[in-house]
């Protein structure tokens, strides 16, 4: 195995990432496993004899997925189908098809357009997981009907065999709970017998997890409880509920309140239990009550295990025990269990947050010298301490150099920071290289793009966006739509007093009396895109807005 050293252009130009030289001065195989892991291709084992033609293979396979994802991404290709027919020299595998599909999985259109495609081809038949992948776009996209249809053709009616697992309702499931269409998610739960599927306890439970996965914590409780007859409320039912409440909507209260339920109905508490209600308290500033049930934890009997211990170690960093969470990884080592990048990640980012960098950096040093792969969360948790886009720029850089690659949430948070810093430019650049890389913008991307353009006064463009967001079908969240209505009334106003204004003076002054307040109302408009900072300022989702 050859191990190329990371290119100059990568080294430390600034001092402030000068810990992420380490990874190019770290032993080479340190490096191996950092670059592996961080891919989406992990290969543990010497390649076998007939490596070469694997290697061939897999460039076949790359060369055919980027042809046919060019087809799709080429602005100047009107006609998609036509062009797929010309591609005859393509072989259609399963490993061709998963990829394509994973790639357009934000541009439902294209997507569906070489599945159906595909289908169709000579020795070609689409698999369980591709047929799962096309249901997952669509049902991200809501297009349930269309994933519906999908699944019928999937109960093998004319071929006689019935494609339909447990997982592909599960997917439905899943999706419908991502829009809060909790009635349809249920619906589907109790279309299992319909399809000759078993129901069991394990199945309910994943229906709980799908709805607090979402953030529909209150319906997974109500149905939880409704249900104690038929699916028997255990540890694991309460653990699903307990973690919704604590870590998925933040809510610590109420995960306190099933915390005692669990006690009053003798629901024994396991490690994941107290794991789910202390990361829910160590994310507050309730750093004692963490200690406490860590001791009750331990004198109940019940052994803790690495998520517990990462939950304490949160906990004591955020509180600026650093020395404290240091010895408890110590002591967690010495009990047989080895800390992983979640627990360095976990120390490092209530640090980055507090602008601790430089303590953050040697836990950086230390992880990457065990070996230790830094995910993406790491290197979020760095990008949100910096304050200049040179160190931007520097850390995404280096983030390629060691093979981790940004995801939507990445280049969410950089659009946001840039349109904060009012860099316009460079949110446009974050926004052009998310195609370039491979991650199509999603509803997402685009509610942060035009917040981040409203803020800065750029209108028109934000309108632009929000046209081929809608032209996608993705649905704008009701703010971004009342702030476009807004701007389309105001600037109709403003061209229809604009033309008022060319008429003669006896007609227009007559006008101008009944629409006098109206005129106050676009000049203050205008003065505010030239004044900003004139108009009080109220924040949400991140931006600052305008108050009416």
């Amino acid at each position: 195995m050859i191990i190329e050293p990371i290119p100059k252009q990568f080294h430390n130009t600034n001092p402030t990432f000068s810990f992420l030289d380490n990874i190019s001065n770290a032993n080479p195989m340190i490096f191996c496993k950092v670059y592996t892991f961080c891919t989406s291709s992990v290969q543990n084992d010497d390649p076998p004899e007939d490596g070469l033609d694997d290697a061939d293979e897999e460039s076949d396979v790359l060369r055919d997925v980027e042809r046919i994802v060019g087809i799709f991404r080429n602005p100047l290709t009107s006609m998609a189908q036509a062009s797929l027919e010309e591609l005859g020299d393509v072989k259609v595998k399963r490993e061709v098809v998963c990829e394509v599909l994973s790639r357009l999985r934000n541009d439902w259109e294209a997507a569906y357009t070489f599945f159906l495609w595909a289908g169709k081809q000579p020795g070609h038949e689409h698999s369980v997981r591709e047929l799962h992948s096309m249901i997952a776009i669509l049902g991200k996209m809501r297009k349930f009907d269309t994933a519906l249809s999908i699944i019928d053709e999937m109960r093998g009616v004319r071929t006689g065999r019935n494609l339909v697992t447990h997982q592909t309702l599960l997917i439905m499931i899943r999706r419908y709970c991502a829009v809060h269409d909790v009635g349809k998610a249920i619906s589907t739960f109790y279309a299992y017998k319909r399809f000759k599927l078993e129901v069991g306890l394990a199945e309910f439970q994943d229906l709980l997890s799908a709805l607090c996965r979402y953030k529909n914590v209150k319906d997974a409780e109500h149905l939880m409880f409704a249900n104690k007859d038929v699916y028997p409320m255990d540890t694991k039912s309460f653990n699903i509920v307990l973690n919704g409440w604590c870590n998925v909507v933040g809510n610590i209260r109420e995960g306190d309140r099933i915390w005692k339920v669990m006690k009053e109905r003798s629901i024994k508490r396991d490690s994941y239990s107290y794991a789910s209600i202390m990361s829910g308290f160590s994310k507050g500033k309730n750093i004692n009550v963490v200690f406490k049930l860590f001791k009750e934890m331990k004198s109940s009997g019940v052994e803790p295990d690495r998520k517990v211990y990462n939950a304490v170690i949160h906990a004591l960093a955020k509180g600026k025990l650093v020395k404290e969470a240091r010895d408890l990884m110590k002591t967690m080592e010495g009990n047989g269990i080895s800390p992983t990048n979640v627990t360095y990640n976990s120390l490092i980012l209530p640090l980055c947050k507090k602008y601790q960098l430089d303590t953050a950096k040697e836990f950086f040093n230390e992880m990457v010298e065990r070996g230790l792969c830094p995910s993406i969360r790491t290197y979020h948790s760095f990008f949100r301490g910096l304050r200049t886009e040179e160190e931007v720029f520097e850390l995404l850089e280096r983030m390629y150099a060691t093979g981790c690659h940004p995801t939507h949430e990445t280049y969410i948070m950089l659009i946001r920071k840039f349109c904060r810093w009012r860099q316009i430019d460079n949110a446009y650049k974050m926004w052009n290289e998310m195609s370039k890389k491979g991650v199509n913008p999603d509803r997402s991307s685009y509610i942060v793009l035009i917040h981040g353009l409203f803020l800065n006064g750029k209108l028109t463009e934000a309108h632009k966006y929000y046209l081929e967001m809608i032209k996608k079908d993705l649905q704008p969240e009701p703010k971004v739509e009342e702030m476009i209505q807004a701007w389309l009334a105001g600037k109709r106003e403003g061209e229809s007093h604009a033309m008022d204004l060319g008429k003669n003076p006896a007609e227009s002054g007559e006008h101008e009396n009944n629409s006098r307040v109206t005129s106050k109302n676009v000049n203050r408009e205008r003065n505010f895109l030239q004044i900003p900072e004139s108009r009080r300022i109220k924040r949400e989702r991140g931006f600052s807005f305008v108050e009416d």
